[in-house]
């Protein structure tokens, strides 16, 4: 086994060693005000939703999270098939393993493989060139193409990136010549308005804000470091919560996304009530795949989308778009965050009138 498939391998064990019931996140300092009348039968809610230019039935997709090596093929291909099974779209785990290393794109392929006719997102870094954007999309016959960015991954990370300064500029490049709509997302460090500016900026109208709350790629990678030299720096980023709040009030001028510490239902319909066209998980899917197996993965996601209309219908809401009309009281941490940042908190409490 190379020294990458070593590396893909490592992160899943680590991410799955990882996912645990969080006790408590800034999804838990969300609520909803209760209004006794909702004037809508449960027939009456959709859960149809749009981003990169492209319909989709249900407001959920498989996040990019591997393949590169024997093991993470075997879990793409039966992600690909909950995918298949369900209509949710799926993002490809970073193909730039495939780029490099032609005998492991099996790994990534197996999912457009399985899943002939789904919405297949193929997914690079930042650093990478329009041609392997290109090559990306090619080897998945993507519908899109995922650009993540990880600074703080990458600067932990032992044999991680260094040089970033050409970061903004090869995302402008993608997004106007890759051929196909670009989707740029954190990894779980969250975005700030400052980033969604820029990224505005150079044309970009897809946005995964990927918070704080999920897998922890800065645990990761310090304890793939010798010394765990950088455990104070673990905790770093906006949780998933507050960066809808940083975005929010730029979300008219691209789609937001939401993913990181998306533990139920609930938390997906609080990320859209904060702005988000959808929701991304990955160590979701990534511990039911592997402890539940694939039946019941597609049972848990066909759960998911019932109780998402009956929270809907309990809120009046027959659209995703009208969740952003309902009423939410934000808490501590939220509500000091929003202070700092001269962000109304209040306002979100009293959108119903």
């Amino acid at each position: 086994m190379s020294i990458q498939q070593h590396r893909k391998d490592e992160h899943v064990s680590l991410a799955t060693q990882q996912y645990i019931d969080q006790p408590e996140t800034d999804f838990d300092a969300i609520s909803f005000v209760h209004h006794s009348l909702p004037n809508i039968d449960v027939s009456e809610v959709s859960l149809a939703t749009e981003f990169a230019d492209m319909d989709f039935d249900v407001p959920i997709y498989i996040n990019g999270m591997t393949g590169g090596s024997p093991k993470t093929a075997k879990i793409n291909e039966e992600l690909a098939i909950v995918a298949r099974e369900t209509g949710l779209a799926m993002a490809a785990g970073s193909v730039s393993a495939a780029l490099k290393h032609s005998d492991v794109a099996e790994s990534y392929t197996i999912i457009r493989k399985m899943n002939p006719n789904g919405k297949i997102f193929a997914n690079l870094g930042a650093e990478h060139s329009v041609e392997n954007g290109k090559r990306a999309v090619d080897l998945l016959q993507a519908d899109a193409l995922q650009i993540h960015v990880n600074v703080p991954q990458e600067l932990i990370m032992p044999e991680g990136e260094r040089r970033f300064a050409t970061w903004l500029s090869s995302i402008e490049n993608m997004v106007s010549q890759v051929g196909v709509p670009v989707i740029v997302k954190e990894v779980g460090f969250g975005m700030s308005r400052k980033t969604i500016q820029q990224l505005l900026n150079i044309g970009v109208k897809t946005i995964d804000i990927s918070g704080r709350g999920g897998t922890n790629f800065a645990a990761i990678e310090n304890s793939r470091r010798k010394h765990h030299d950088f455990y104070f720096a673990e905790n770093w980023g906006q949780s998933t919560p507050i960066s809808l709040i940083e975005a929010y009030n730029q979300s008219g001028a691209c789609d937001i996304l939401a993913s990181g510490g998306i533990r139920t239902s609930l938390d997906m319909i609080k990320a859209f009530a904060l702005g988000a066209h959808a929701c991304g998980l990955s160590g979701q899917f990534l511990h039911l795949i592997q402890e539940e197996g694939v039946d019941e993965t597609i049972m848990t996601v066909n759960r998911w989308e019932e109780q998402l209309k009956i929270i809907m219908t309990l809120l009046g809401a027959k659209r995703l778009t009208e969740l952003k009309k309902t009423d939410v009281i934000l808490r501590d941490p939220i509500k000091t965050w929003c202070e700092a940042r001269h962000i109304d908190w209040t306002h979100f409490a009293n959108r119903s009138k």
